[in-house]
């Protein structure tokens, strides 16, 4: 067990290592990077998407194009592999979005932090949070519609308040979570 544990923080290493040459600019490191993506992205994709290869081939595509032009905004201080799943978990729920199918946030959170990236469990931490700035009407709307992937109409039935009111909700609390972001 503690060879895998190991093994584990080995691959981080290298993973990091080369997203950072890859930042300098050196572009065998960031093809290599990609490269060492693709096996762990069809595993994450696969345990989640059972009997869909084409899907499962697309999200690792879409993933890897999205941490390529996004490379920027990673942080150097922080693990890769959680930045990387956290651009995949993402274009999953996008995913899922498309097929109106929807994935609790939750769970998401709970699989990461089981396959011992426990960024995303600091990550939700975060946004409970933030959250607590805003109005519990507002944080409700907010977690429905933008985390949980809820439609305006679902969130409304859920919360029994009208639609434009969940609209209303989610555009005044994201709004004042935004002025408190700028303000820090």
């Amino acid at each position: 067990m503690a060879s895998l544990g190991v093994q584990r923080r080995t691959s981080e290493d290298q993973l990091k290592a080369w997203m950072v040459r890859g930042l300098d600019g050196d572009a065998a490191a960031q093809n290599a990077l990609l490269t060492a993506l693709l096996p762990m992205l069809r595993s994450f994709f696969a345990r989640r998407l059972r009997g869909a290869a084409d899907d499962v081939e697309d999200l690792v595509q879409e993933t890897l194009i999205a941490i390529h032009t996004r490379r920027a905004s990673y942080d150097r201080d922080r693990p890769f592999a959680a930045w990387a799943y956290a651009v995949a978990r993402y274009k999953m729920i996008d995913h899922f979005r498309r097929m109106k199918q929807t994935v609790p946030f939750e769970d998401l959170a709970e699989i990461l932090v089981a396959e011992g990236y426990q960024e995303a469990a600091s990550a939700r931490l975060d946004v409970d949070a933030l959250l607590e700035g805003v109005s519990p009407k507002q944080a409700e709307a907010i977690r429905r519609t933008k985390i949980d992937g809820q439609s305006v109409a679902e969130a409304a039935e859920a919360q029994g308040i009208s639609e434009a009111d969940v609209k209303v909700s989610v555009h005044r609390g994201l709004k004042a979570l935004a002025a408190r972001l700028k303000g820090k």
